[in-house]
């Protein structure tokens, strides 16, 4: 008895018991607004004119920004393996603006409050670099969870994230088409949203 007495004391000591729930968790602050044009704008007019051959490929969400920039394809002679020329070709890029992509970076962040991540394309090769991994925090019912935990105990994973994580990317891989279609039409309506009329005074 004195025991259950004590737990629910303990429990009436949480913001303000059962009755109100435990005490809010504090909200994460949303990034200031921007859109894919603004993005692409701005680092049109940041970066250097000779290091892509075309205007670079921009992509976002609430966590990062990823830029993906075209590099001239080497020339080669006959029998060299493209593949170890491009591949070369991105790491010397890579190497050679660090410092200056930092700086971007800094300043981009601090506009636009991502990170910010690079990528790369040469002819048929494509490398990403400085890459986000962030954490998103979930809550799975019982078979969700011991679906995530068959994956475990097959060897797929080595945690429930890593689990996790790999679903989304089956998904991904999947229903390709379907994702992108539901990328156009958000893009849709971002566009509608942002034509909407002033709020009366």
């Amino acid at each position: 008895m004195r025991d259950t007495t004590m737990m629910r004391a303990r429990w009436a000591g949480r913001a303000g018991g059962p009755g109100k729930g435990f005490r809010a968790r504090r909200a994460v602050p949303e990034p200031v607004a921007t859109s894919a044009e603004e993005l692409s704008a701005w680092f049109a007019g940041s970066l250097p004119d000779d290091w892509f051959t075309a205007p670079v490929a921009v992509r976002f969400d609430r966590d990062e920004i990823l830029v993906t920039g075209e590099l001239a394809a080497p020339t080669l002679g006959k029998g060299d393996p493209s593949e170890v020329a491009e591949s070369a070709r991105i790491d010397a890029f890579r190497e050679s603006s660090r410092d200056e992509r930092i700086g971007i970076a800094l300043r981009a962040e601090e506009r636009f409050e991502r990170k910010v991540s690079w990528a790369a394309t040469c002819g048929g090769t494509t490398a990403r670099f400085t890459t986000a991994s962030v954490p998103a925090m979930t809550r799975l019912g019982f078979e969700q969870r011991a679906t995530l935990d068959t994956l475990i105990d097959a060897g797929v994973a080595r945690s429930r994230s890593e689990a996790l994580a790999w679903c989304v990317r089956l998904v991904a891989e999947h229903e390709t088409e379907w994702i992108g279609e539901l990328r156009e039409a958000l893009t849709h309506v971002e566009k509608v949203r942002a034509r909407r009329p002033g709020k009366p005074a």
